[in-house]
């Protein structure tokens, strides 16, 4: 599938989407907006892709909304979202794709993620940050709240106090501040970013499909449930594994000391 404001690969059960217009550091205009969206569907229907990774071309990751597009587009956006229309979706509609997607994603931040550009990796379950990264919720700063699903990320990443002061100030975090925070899980040497991330993904895609989907799922579940619910759906969860020969190549691979095989059945 070819695309003009995405590239998207796929190699040893890992897709890629790498957010191509660096002229403007990945802004999200319509156009990436409609490809992003395809590259989502394609890549969680592939039932050769287990791991996604989504990064940016140059120097940013995503600088968030292409302020073009909103400044044209400002009054019909604005009627729309406080009718409350099912067109106000837009630019928020990738996030929560991206959190509904049923494989591992993993965020490689190499430079700033800013707004609607930090939302989208947010979004991802895991956020690995190169030391030139950037991560700012600037939306007060041009006199809008957060969205893409900011409200909701933010706080469970960082804690409700933290966002509040993110989110008030507009302030730019570095990417050690980040890890501090909990935006982020770890910092790398720029140069490494992309090889430590393939390296993750490709000990993730090594693991068995369905288990890893259900437990992404679970993961979820688990954070806004009480425990009760979670050990219900946990044990729901386990007895669809032990269903399968995943389950059954993961015991015997251990009572014959090697490694498993998947093969996601």
């Amino acid at each position: 599938m070819e695309f003009e404001s995405i590239i998207y690969e796929k190699e040893d059960r890992v897709a890629t989407i790498t957010l191509n217009q660096p002229e403007r550091l990945n802004a999200i205009g319509r156009t990436m907006q409609d490809e992003l969206g395809k590259a989502l569907e394609e890549a969680n229907t592939d039932d050769e892709v287990r791991v996604l990774i989504i990064t940016g071309a140059g120097r940013g990751f995503c600088s968030g909304a292409d302020l073009t597009m909103l400044g044209d587009a400002a009054s019909e956006v604005s009627r729309r979202m406080v009718a409350k229309s099912p067109a106000a979706g837009g630019i928020r509609s990738f996030t929560l794709q991206l959190q509904n997607f049923e494989k591992p994603s993993i965020a490689a931040v190499n430079g700033p993620a800013i707004g609607a550009g930090l939302s989208l990796a947010l979004a991802c379950d895991i956020r690995i940050a190169s030391d030139r990264a950037r991560f700012s919720q600037i939306f007060i700063k041009r006199g809008l709240v957060p969205d893409s699903g900011s409200t909701h990320f933010l706080p469970r990443a960082v804690g409700l106090a933290r966002a509040c002061e993110m989110v008030f100030t507009g302030d730019i975090l570095d990417a050690e501040q980040a890890k501090e925070y909990g935006l982020v899980s770890r910092v790398v040497p720029h140069d490494e970013l992309m090889r430590e991330v393939r390296e993750l993904a490709a000990k993730i895609a090594a693991g068995p499909p369905i288990a890893m989907k259900l437990a992404k799922q679970a993961l979820y579940r688990g954070a806004t449930t009480d425990l009760a619910s979670a050990l219900e759906f946990e044990g729901y969860m386990q007895g669809i594994c032990f269903g399968t020969e995943d389950f059954r190549e993961g015991i015997a691979a251990f009572l014959e000391k090697r490694e498993p095989e998947f093969k996601g059945r």
